[in-house]
Formats: C-alpha cells, sequence, structure tokens
C-alpha cells in the first residue's frame, strides 16, 4: 500500500472537469487541418493545446514541447500566432512533426504530387528496383509489396525540396502499417497471415489525396491570419537539454511518454527501419526514457511518493522497480530543464495519466507534482479530464503492464482519465 500522502490526498479532492473532456468534437473535428497526417499513439488532442495556449499566452509569445511527439503543439501554436520550439528523441516523431508544422504554396505540391503519380503509373513490375535487405522489414513484408514500397520510397527521395520530400515521406510511412501483414487494428507489433494486403499504389495515393486537402486547409487558415511566417521550428534532441535560452520560454505545453515509453520503439518500427534510422530494435529502444539498459547510473526520485513506489515494486519484480525508478529520474531532470528555460510568470502544462505495473499503481501524476514542487515551481492548477478516446491500447496485462490483446485474460483497462498539471515559475 502507497502512503497517504498530503499530495495523494490533494489528487483525492479533484474532481474531473467535464469541459476539459472536448466530448463533443469528432475524429474530423480533432484531426482538421494537419493534425489527421499520420497516426500517432497517445496524442493529445489539439483543443487541449489550444486553450491552454489562449489562457496563458499572448501573440508572438514562445510556447516549447519537450515531448514534441506528432507535432501537435507546433501546428496549434501556429494557427494562434504563437512562435514555437518541439523536441523529440525519436526521428520517426520528428519527421512527422516537420510535414504537419510545415505549411506548403498548395499549387506547388500539387505539381509535384503529380510528377509522383506520373511515375508510379509508369512503374514496371518487371523493373529492377534497389529493395532494402533487412531481416526485420522481411518479417513484415512480402517480396512484391516491398518492391513497390521501395520504389516509392526511392522516387520521392529524388525530390530536392526538403518540406514537400518529407511531406511525402511522412505519407508514406503512414501507409507502412497498412501495406504490411501487421495486424491492422492492433498497436501490438502482431503478424496477421491472413490479412489482405492492400495495393500500396491506391493507399499511398489516397493517402496523399487527405494531406493534400489539410495542407490546403491549414495554408488558408494561416495566410488569413497572417501568421505564415510565424516561426516553428523541431529539432531531434533530448528533453533534458531543450535548444532554448534560458528564461525565454513563456509556455511548455507537453505530454511526456509513460513509463513504457521503450514500447515507441515498437510502434514506430516499420518508419524506423525503412528510413535507416536504426538497424538494430533493441538498440532503437534504448533512447527512450525510463529504458532499463540506458546506462543511468545516478537515480534521483526527488519524490517520497516515488520512493514509495520503488519500494512497493521492489517486493515484486526488481527489474521494474529499477526501470520506473529511472523513468522517475528522468523526468525530474527534464523537469529541471523546463524550470530553467522559462521565464519568470511563464508556466509548463503537462499532460499525463496514471497507471499500473505487477499490480501496483503508478501514480506519475502525483510523483510529477511533487517533484515539479520540489524543484521550486509553483503548482497553479490541476485539472482531471476524461479521455472519451486515445489512440492508445486501452488494455495491458495486469502482470506484465505490457500491451495486452483483446483475448488476455489477465487484461485491464487503462488511462480512463488524465491530469493537466499546471505549474508556474516564480
Amino acid at each position: 500500500m502507497l502512503k497517504q500522502s498530503s499530495t495523494i490526498k490533494l489528487f483525492k479532492k479533484i474532481k474531473i472537469d467535464s469541459s476539459w473532456a472536448f466530448a463533443d468534437k469528432t475524429r474530423k473535428d480533432t484531426a482538421y487541418i494537419t493534425h489527421g497526417y499520420h497516426r500517432y499513439p497517445a496524442k493529445f488532442i489539439p483543443q487541449i493545446v489550444s486553450r491552454l495556449i489562449e489562457r496563458y499566452t499572448k501573440k508572438g509569445d514562445l510556447v516549447v514541447d519537450p515531448f514534441g511527439g506528432c507535432g501537435t503543439t507546433l501546428v496549434e501554436s501556429k494557427v494562434n500566432g504563437r512562435q514555437s520550439i518541439g523536441v523529440d528523441i525519436n526521428p520517426v516523431a520528428v519527421l512527422i512533426a516537420k510535414a504537419k508544422k510545415t505549411p506548403i504554396k498548395p499549387l506547388k505540391l500539387e505539381k509535384y504530387y503529380l510528377k509522383l503519380k506520373n511515375k508510379i503509373d509508369s512503374f514496371n513490375r518487371n523493373a529492377k528496383v534497389r529493395v532494402p535487405e533487412h531481416i526485420r522489414i522481411d518479417y513484415w513484408f512480402g517480396p512484391e509489396k516491398k518492391k513497390e514500397l521501395a520504389f516509392l520510397f526511392s522516387e520521392i527521395s529524388r525530390i530536392k525540396d526538403q518540406d514537400v520530400r518529407d511531406f511525402f515521406y511522412c505519407g508514406f510511412s503512414n501507409i507502412l502499417k497498412n501495406c504490411s501483414i501487421w495486424l491492422q487494428k492492433s498497436n501490438k507489433p502482431t503478424r496477421d497471415f491472413d490479412k489482405k494486403i492492400p495495393e500500396p499504389f491506391m493507399v499511398f495515393l489516397r493517402q496523399i489525396k487527405m494531406m493534400l486537402r489539410g495542407n490546403l486547409n491549414f495554408y488558408n487558415l494561416l495566410q488569413e491570419r497572417k501568421f505564415l511566417e510565424k516561426t516553428c521550428d523541431v529539432y531531434c534532441a533530448d528533453a533534458r537539454e531543450i535548444p532554448v535560452k534560458t528564461n525565454s520560454v513563456n509556455l511548455i505545453v507537453t505530454s511526456p511518454p509513460y513509463v513504457t515509453s521503450y514500447e515507441y520503439a515498437d510502434l514506430h518500427q516499420l518508419t524506423a527501419l525503412w528510413f535507416k534510422y536504426t538497424k538494430d530494435l533493441s538498440d532503437f529502444r534504448k533512447r527512450f526514457i525510463g529504458t532499463y539498459h540506458n546506462g543511468v547510473k545516478d537515480i534521483v526520485l526527488n519524490s517520497e511518493i516515488a520512493e514509495d513506489i520503488r519500494r512497493s515494486l521492489e517486493k515484486k519484480d526488481k527489474k521494474t522497480a529499477k526501470e520506473v525508478s529511472i523513468y522517475f529520474s528522468e523526468m525530474n531532470h527534464c523537469f529541471k530543464e523546463m524550470k530553467r528555460t522559462l521565464k519568470k510568470g511563464g508556466r509548463s502544462c503537462i499532460v499525463i495519466g496514471n497507471t499500473s505495473l505487477k499490480g501496483i499503481n503508478i501514480l506519475n501524476a502525483e510523483v510529477f507534482t511533487e517533484q515539479l514542487q520540489n524543484l521550486g515551481l509553483r503548482i497553479d492548477d490541476i485539472i482531471k479530464r476524461k479521455i472519451p478516446s486515445k489512440n492508445l491500447p486501452s488494455t495491458r496485462n495486469k502482470k506484465t503492464g505490457r500491451f495486452a490483446k483483446a483475448t488476455d485474460k489477465n487484461k485491464i483497462n487503462i488511462y480512463p482519465t488524465e491530469y493537466i498539471l499546471i505549474t508556474k515559475k516564480v
């Protein structure tokens, strides 16, 4: 049993604020402009970001997302006239974010699309195509589909304009799951040998047509608001070393990874392999926060609740206890870096939910609250919201904490609610 600290008691008193559920928003609403370019696990909806930006900043302010993910904060900052910087250690996330946050002149993009379509139409199945040689690519793709995808990837790679190339790369990345034997309705890497694989060219052209509409709406909206030139940058970097000046940030809006963040490596392996971001998935996993094998030695939890969770986990499984300890220690380091970047009076808004591992409640929100306070940030508000839907596996195995199949007898539901922790630098 975890101790009833003052922070835990505080959280028990927090009631759900239904206005933050945005339950009336449809999938179309949450995927407006460029937000629907690419599937991404656990992404927060743009309406949350937009409301926080409107509440805590003014036009021209700098907004930062240290766990930038697929770029939701960047896009919403731009459409609201704020400068923004996003950071993510995952090159797949950075690729998606670059495409989503970059408006391209619609006529220019249409011309590139037509050229690419002509190349596809001229594809000769007997022609020699240089296909990637990797055991994991062969694991997921049959030879014919792999050949077509290799042709497509090669033609996109010939595009010299980087923004345009990233746009089509993003589209290519998003069709990989559809064109593989990955079980379509599963986030867990599971092969479906009975899956009917669609034609890659057809799927790609349909994907790009959708993205062309998104870009058009994004470009027109920014043009109408005169925000086309608003600065918006994304870096493949560590959240513990945010590339911004000290005391320069007005607002941080972010949704950190959970303790099982190494699973992002599994979820994004198709793109990571095709784009040669990695040759070895086990090595790829080591880049993510909380990974047991990433070489962390000095663990500083900076939270009594985290210490209590560690002790409880050690009685169940020492490896899991260490993983969680590393995770909380690295998050504490990230919060320290966030504080450095914030201006006096600047705020950080951290969207996080709680989970469980080995039957122990992992109180991420409560731990983060203690860490943030112990670092000298003042708690301004704590919002509890229901999650109507989220692109994240909704079940885990209660014993292992890993993604669970629908047929798993030990499955449990996770993440029904989450918190927005709002702190202020005083």
